[in-house]
């Protein structure tokens, strides 16, 4: 079968829409995953590699984070946009030195970034030297002295800003955290910092560890689920799996979410008969459809009418016994949540008492509860005080440390939560510093580092000049585009260590470097023979991943391979650390990694294990909490929520279907109903009719937000088509990273500061 060419660009006149669909996944699934996969890798390439994503002897998806069931694996333990992920990644497309001779920057500046991600695997390191107009190869020695001779130039290590993405390994990210500190910085930002440091910040302060309690078979232990700000159908449609087993065993699923999401209504499982030609199961009982903002306020108002349940029938609701003995801050917290105006819940979360009431009785009626979240709560100004009131919630039942019940925090993005393990964090505690440094031999620095938003405002300020990112597409997963382009150009170096073209290609520092690496899909080849890496999941299992492909290009190096040839040039031959064996011999990583990180004993002996093995959780383990008080921790604070101003809409960001994080697959949002296109905003019946406008509508949307001076800063994005859908009045949404331009650099949660996704003020203007 002969493979398609790269795909022409977005023509956005060709949208078209169609009603939203009432389930995910079926038999359109499997082909839509097959049609991809074989336009990209062909026929062998694919049997090559889906009959091993995800299996023991194969290789961890490049997609979502969610894991497998332990012990048991289906033969195809994928999902649709874990199979385009795939072919993304193992394409025989390639982009070669005469690609780039072909196409100036200028050129490539001008595409969109789906057609800059159709182009295929990067060949060969290239350089964008100072003022001139094409990438031209270069070779891997002189990029690598190029790179060093720029960083020792620099006044202080912290002129320099090293970005990590989600899918580095734990190997890679371990030798990446340990070079960056032997440099002397801790400038370490990473993906984290846009999408689940809200939880890290939420639960550590909580529970005393950022990361969820449960595990998948908690999940189908239980008997009350509530999944809030989260669309599994699109962003981890393994988890609808999961929610079906427990709907089997006899769980209420209750969906809150602003948007009807197709997954949370209905499931159609391709590898049961049920889900080919039947009905397949619905997921959600009960779905709430809450205003934007008014998560916090739900929750709240549910803990006020748990206090009055318990009054009319004491001992029955709360878990004193739990209480007493393993929390702190209940009296205060208790006082805020009686306190609590009903009405002010009901305006805020735009549901109705019934719901309220008849999710507070869900609650009381259960035994074993589970809260599952995402970015729809994290990306809020508030989002650390939601996800604490979330936590709370739980705590007055006991809802921690016992089967069937805890906090799911359901990470979006591959190995995101092991990078942090591994010591990707611009704060790490002394004592893992302290640790490193006697395996090495290094004095690491404690002067805490910048984070994403810090970095970028650092950039801006020409307090960072030079920028190398670990993967990822830094331009375009950041808030305020124009303010992240600026800030990238007045840098002296850009160093991108990528499979594949993306936007942060073409904004660059006054010089540019490329640099190919292997993906997981690829064979990696060392000194020391065969290497194979490792990966933590959403729910803290550490396993292996085995790549098997042969690499497009001899060219293509690992990314532990470039780690360490780097900071061989950097850091100096004599350096104390082995990086060349290191380099060789991946178990010689994964040996340190046992001695200087928490729970990663035995580390080469326990991942080989068939599943791999689990991280510790002390509130999971053993009802432990690592918190300052060493109890958990009922943490109140001030009600908030986003009400609408007039004549305005308060706008949330979010994926197509077609796209996995800033990666775009296609331009079908296939359960939304969108199609051929991806500018178009979506608003309610209600809404067009108080604004003068249809669907189908064109219009600018702006942007409107308040800076600290009390001036309103307006942001714009042009040309977008009005689609009439069901979501709540005042509320509004559209995709990423188109809509980035819209949300202000300073815009950020409070405790974690991450960009504000999640509740942008905005209006809309007619076109022409």
């Amino acid at each position: 079968m002969t493979r398609k060419a790269p795909a022409q660009d977005i023509d956005e006149s060709q949208v078209a829409v169609s009603p939203p669909k009432d389930h995910a996944a079926g038999v359109k699934a499997v082909v839509v995953s097959m049609e991809r996969a074989v336009e990209q890798m062909g026929v062998a390439r694919t049997a090559q590699t889906l009959t091993r994503l995800n299996q023991r002897h194969g290789f961890d998806c490049p997609g979502c984070a969610w894991p497998e069931t332990p012990g048991h694996r289906k033969p195809a333990e994928f999902c649709e946009n874990g199979a385009k992920a795939v072919a993304e990644e193992a394409t025989l497309r390639t982009v070669t030195p005469e690609f780039f001779a072909a196409h100036p920057l200028a050129e490539l500046a001008e595409k969109t970034d789906y057609w800059l991600g159709q182009q295929g695997r990067i060949t060969h390191p290239m350089v964008l030297r100072e003022g001139a107009s094409h990438y031209t190869p270069i070779d891997w020695d002189e990029a690598y002295r190029l790179i060093a001779d720029t960083l020792t130039a620099l006044a202080t290590p912290d002129e320099a800003v090293f970005y990590t993405s989600g899918r580095t390994s734990n190997e890679a990210a371990f030798l990446y955290q340990l070079m960056i500190r032997s440099f002397g910085t801790n400038n370490m930002p990473d993906c984290s910092n846009m999408c689940h440091e809200s939880s890290g910040s939420a639960l550590t302060e909580s529970i005393g560890i950022g990361k969820g309690s449960v595990t998948v078979p908690d999940l189908e232990y239980a008997d009350l689920i509530l999944i809030a700000g989260q669309n599994p159908g699109t962003n981890h449609p393994r988890m609808l799996s999961t929610l079906e087993a427990a709907k089997g065993n006899g769980a209420k699923i209750i969906a809150i979410n602003p948007l009807p999401e197709a997954g949370l209504l209905g499931f159609k499982d391709p590898q049961k008969v049920g889900g080919v030609i039947g009905k397949g199961v619905e997921i959600a009982d009960e779905f709430l459809q809450i205003r934007l903002g008014g998560d916090m306020a739900l929750f709240r108002g549910l803990a006020r009418l748990l206090f009055e349940a318990d009054d009319a029938a004491p001992g029955t609701v709360l878990d004193r016994d739990f209480i007493a003995e393993h929390c702190a801050g209940f009296e205060e917290y208790e006082r805020a949540a009686r306190a609590v105006d009903l009405d002010t819940v009901l305006d805020a979360t735009g549901l109705t008492s019934t719901q309220l009431r008849d999710t507070a009785d869900a609650l009381i009626r259960s035994r074993r509860t589970i809260a599952c979240w995402a970015m729809g709560l994290t990306q809020q100004t508030h989002g650390v005080a939601t996800i604490q009131e979330i936590t709370n919630l739980l705590l007055m039942r006991g809802m921690m440390g016992k089967p069937g019940a805890g906090v799911c925090p359901v990470r979006g993005h591959s190995n995101v939560q092991g990078d942090r393990t591994m010591g990707i964090w611009e704060r790490m505690p002394d004592s893992f510093l302290d640790a490193l440094d006697r395996e090495f031999g290094i004095t690491s620095p404690r002067k805490h580092g910048l984070d994403t938003v810090d970095a970028i405002r650092a950039m801006r300020d020409d307090h960072a000049r030079v920028f190398m990112a670990m993967g990822g597409n830094f331009l375009r997963a950041t808030p305020d585009t124009a303010a992240t382009e600026d800030a990238l150009r007045r840098c002296r170096l850009t160093v991108q260590v990528s499979t594949k073209l993306n936007r942060s290609h073409v904004v660059t520092g006054a010089t540019a470097l490329i640099l190919p690496t292997l993906g997981r899909t690829d064979k990696d080849i060392q000194a020391g023979g065969k290497q194979l890496v490792s990966v933590e999941d959403s729910m803290s299992m550490v396993h292996l991943s085995r790549g098997s492909l042969t690499p497009v290009s001899e060219h293509l190096r690992s990314e532990v391979a470039i780690i360490c040839d780097l900071a061989r040039e950097l850091l100096g031959a004599e350096h104390s650390v082995p990086w060349l064996a290191l380099s060789a011999d991946y178990d010689r990583i994964r040996d340190a990694i046992a001695r200087v990180v928490p729970g990663c004993e035995n580390y080469n002996e326990r991942v080989r294990r068939p599943d791999g093995f689990q991280l510790p959780h002390p509130p999971r383990d053993r009802r432990e909490f690592p918190t300052t008080t060493g109890k958990a921790n009922f943490v109140t604070g001030e009600l908030q929520w986003v009400p609408t101003p007039p004549g305005r809409l308060i706008l949330q960001t979010l994926r197509s279907h077609d796209q996995y994080n800033t990666t775009i697959y296609g331009l079908d949002d296939r359960y939304r109903g969108v199609k051929g296109g991806r500018r178009v905003i979506f608003v309610s019946a209600a809404d067009l009719v108080e604004l003068g406008l249809i669907d189908g509508s064109r219009v600018d949307i702006v942007s409107e937000w308040t800076a600290a001076d009390g001036t309103v800063e307006e942001r714009r994005v042009s040309d977008f088509r009005v689609v009439e859908y069901s979501t709540p009045k005042g509320n509004a949404a559209a995709y990423y990273p188109e809509t980035n331009p819209l949300i202000p650099l300073d815009h950020v949660a409070a405790k974690s500061n991450t960009p504000v996704s999640k509740a942008v003020v905005v209006r809309l203007e007619p076109v022409g």
